[in-house]
């Protein structure tokens, strides 16, 4: 496995790790500025208008849900991914689940994200993701 790909793999896990609040934790979200260029841009693509997100727009209500009780046990983690690396730019195709209380109910859920990488001076960042998402019903 190359360096740029133990980068990118990392740089996967603590976006994905940012969100955590099992056990009681909390969720560590100023990692999603550490991991993004500062123009980042997130989408959610699930349904139907796509949801369009600058960085603060994305982490300020998922800290108040990952943080006042209505989204708990929370956890997301990447199953399968497929990344293309060419030079200073890099994609990444991922399969995520996730699962935790939302509202007292117990959930699991499952998508699909693509991310684009670009190197910087600072190393690797995310530049941009999209992300389409099935949630099972509580169980």
């Amino acid at each position: 496995m190359s360096d740029v790909k133990r980068e990118l793999d990392e740089l996967m896990r603590t976006f994905l790790g940012a969100f955590d609040n099992t056990g009681g934790g909390r969720p560590r979200l100023e990692a999603v500025r550490e991991v993004f260029i500062p123009q980042g841009m997130i989408i959610k693509n699930v349904g139907g208008e796509p949801v369009v997100y600058d960085l603060d727009a994305f982490i300020e209500p998922r800290a108040k849900i990952l943080t006042d009780g209505t989204l708990t046990e929370f956890r997301e983690w990447e199953v399968d991914e497929r990344t293309e690396i060419f030079q200073s730019i890099a994609h990444r195709f991922s399969e995520y689940r996730k699962s935790g209380r939302l509202d007292g109910k117990r959930f699991e859920g499952t998508g699909r994200k693509t991310t684009q990488f670009v190197r910087t001076p600072a190393g690797w960042r995310m530049s941009s993701m999209a992300w389409d998402d099935v949630l099972a019903d509580p169980v």
